[in-house]
């Protein structure tokens, strides 16, 4: 009797709180997930039995780097997913036939609830944005795809229940909703730990520079204006260069299997995160009290919301994308580092919540 998530492959925020979810479910709960995520992603942070049916399940935004989307290719690709959804249905019915599914959750891939419905099964929703919210402002899907918009929202309108996570929105599609603390990773080692264990200075200041999947290959390092009293580390996701430039570590990705430390213990190990605003990454600075420099990342709904919200329990500061590439980091650090404590605390139990609410629905389908 198998939960099966269906995982939005876009960026890494969706994955990485569906697997804090996954590992508060029971060890014995059988987990299948669907999902374009990278499964080195899924490998370095599962801690229970889980199989991976690889493949795209929905769309997202088609991303040219980190910071920049191609919004005719977000169109196209959407247009032709949903011109044939019918046909991906029945697929992923037939795919998943030799699963006794008993549960389908989605984040929040609409294709999750039409499959939840062609099978008969509940579904359960978990997110911080609707797909629909989305493309209804982005570039290029209105007024000519509204019938794209329309197909999503009938997927949604089927969820039995949706956990709503903070930093949302679009919910008002869902008839049932349980609102839910953030759903953060959490850090399990000490910044000492952390630090002696990537070889990273013990006591200096460290920025860390996080892209995700995309990352920042055309970032110039050399020519940062701090680099005298600030040590850089990043992963070779997000930049392959910078390994011989004495300011900056450069750590492998595989460096994070098997070794006992995750890429949330670095997120605690460091001064400031470098990034551009998503859920995930905002999520852990929230969870680990580390300062985050954000910059913008073009066209996304998602990033007005959590702009707005990040002072409230961030230590935060902008940076142009003008001064991220020219190399002018060093007043922006300095005066993030140097902001009071943020005025609220937000709760960070949301994936202990979540698990206990797909057990509930698991209990009531039995």
């Amino acid at each position: 009797m198998a939960i099966v998530f269906y995982i939005s492959g876009h960026g890494f925020g969706h994955a990485s709180r569906d697997v804090e979810i996954i590992n508060h479910l029971s060890s014995d709960q059988p987990v299948v997930i669907r999902s374009s995520v990278d499964p080195g992603l899924l490998k370095q942070t599962l801690r229970v039995p889980w199989e991976l049916r690889p493949g795209p399940c929905d769309t997202g935004i088609v991303q040219a780097t980190s910071i920049r989307h191609d919004d005719p290719a977000t169109v196209r690709a959407a247009r032709d997913f949903y011109a044939t959804f019918d046909e991906r249905v029945e697929a992923e019915r037939q795919r998943l036939a030799d699963v006794n599914v008993e549960l389908i959750v989605g984040d929040i891939p609409p294709l999750a609830f039409a499959v939840a419905a062609a099978l008969d099964v509940p579904s359960v929703a978990i997110g911080n944005f609707t797909w629909d919210w989305i493309y209804e402002t982005h570039p290029g899907f209105l007024p000519d795809h509204r019938d794209v918009l329309a197909l999503i929202r009938d997927c949604y309108r089927r969820v039995d229940l949706a956990l709503e996570l903070p930093f949302s929105g679009g919910f008002e599609i869902f008839s049932r909703i349980v609102r839910l603390p953030l759903v953060a990773r959490q850090a399990g080692r000490s910044r000492a730990e952390t630090r002696a264990h990537f070889g990273l200075p013990p006591d200096g200041r460290i920025a860390l520079l996080s892209f995700g999947g995309y990352g920042l290959p055309t970032l110039d390092l050399s020519t940062l204006d701090c680099s005298d009293d600030w040590t850089i580390v990043t992963t070779d996701r997000v930049m392959r260069d910078g390994r011989a430039l004495p300011h900056v570590h450069v750590l492998p990705e595989g460096s994070f299997v098997d070794s006992g430390f995750r890429y949330e213990d670095l997120v605690a190990a460091v001064d400031v995160v470098v990034t551009k605003p998503g859920y995930g990454i905002v999520a852990e600075c929230i969870s680990t009290g580390t300062a985050l420099v954000y910059t913008s990342r073009g066209e996304f709904r998602e990033y007005g919301v959590l702009v707005d919200a990040m002072p409230r329990y961030l230590r935060t500061a902008f940076i142009s994308q003008d001064d991220l590439f020219a190399g002018r980091w060093r007043g922006t650090l300095e005066r993030v580092v140097a902001l009071p404590p943020p005025p609220e605390r937000m709760a960070t139990d949301g994936a202990r919540e979540a698990a206990r609410q797909l057990e509930n629905v698991l209990a009531s389908a039995r």
